[in-house]
């Protein structure tokens, strides 16, 4: 089916434009993670019905470690390269498969220690491919460490997100998305206040675009698409997020990406690419 293909896709692209949208407002960062994620979380219990009952310990949880992935994610990409915060995010399936022994009890295969070190190299590229400071990117040792973090909350969001897949309530997701957006309003918004806010025709528009577009439509178009594609194209289809985000922030802003950091994150796509190939040809080979 095209149409759910389309919605992912559409997803990826919504998502991609986050560091653009980000870097185009003067705001600081917890201004724009505080009022972005009221907006998202307005929206999405306006969007969808399922998200405004049911709030479970579980979800709170997982939206705990949701809360740190979106706070970290708008950090990072005020203080360094929109490539380095969205490729050190994308380095999450690396904490994923370190974790996940101790938190899903998965047992690890030989080809996911191959898959490690090819996402401990991108990482360690995106790392140190640190841009010289700039308007865009002020203090890009500091953006890289709190962009090192956002993948680690994301990639413990991942495991949460897949512990929760497991019960019968297909609608976890979203709700944990939007228990995710609360807690950052909540968390971010007493820091928040204590920056001057004065915020230009730009910023309304930018805030606005994040919180209904960038974040609460992407993810209701993302469960509307990903129940009818199988895991493994739709974990390709949504890598085009890391890399379009690079993109649109050098169209929009003109801000240069450090070469070593796109070298990692190429590695860091092609090692997730190569393994969801793997992973096909091996479904593919015992049907």
């Amino acid at each position: 089916m095209l149409v759910p293909r389309l919605q992912l896709v559409g997803a990826a692209i919504l998502f991609s434009t986050g560091g653009a949208a980000i870097k185009l407002t003067a705001l600081s960062s917890w201004q724009i993670a505080c009022f972005r994620s009221l907006i998202a979380t307005v929206a999405l219990l306006i969007l969808v019905p399922e998200t405004r009952r049911q709030w479970t310990p579980r979800n709170w949880l997982a939206g705990i470690s949701y809360a740190g992935a979106l706070l970290s994610f708008v950090i990072a990409n005020k203080l360094t390269s929109a490539a380095n915060a969205i490729f050190l995010q994308a380095a999450a399936p690396l904490y994923v498969l370190i974790l996940s022994p101790w938190l899903l009890k998965e047992r690890l295969r030989p080809s996911d220690f191959a898959l490690m070190a090819a996402l401990s190299a991108g990482l360690l590229c995106a790392f140190l491919g640190q841009p010289a400071p700039s308007l865009t990117a002020p203090n890009p040792i500091l953006g890289n460490i709190v962009g090192s973090c956002s993948g680690l909350c994301w990639g413990i969001t991942i495991i949460a997100l897949r512990s929760l897949s497991s019960g019968s309530d297909p609608s976890s997701g979203i709700r944990t998305a939007a228990i995710g957006n609360l807690i950052t309003f909540i968390a971010s918004l007493p820091v928040a206040m204590t920056y001057d806010l004065k915020p230009s025709w730009t910023d309304f528009v930018s805030i606005a675009y994040l919180g209904i577009f960038q974040v609460a439509l992407a993810y209701v178009i993302l469960i509307r698409g990903i129940s009818r594609v199988p895991a493994v194209e739709s974990s390709a289809l949504l890598l085009a997020e890391a890399a379009l985000n690079p993109i649109w922030v050098w169209i929009f802003t003109g801000e240069a990406q450090p070469v070593l950091a796109i070298i990692g994150g190429a590695i860091i796509l092609t090692a997730m690419l190569a393994n969801l190939w793997r992973k096909s040809t091996a479904v593919l080979t015992s049907q």
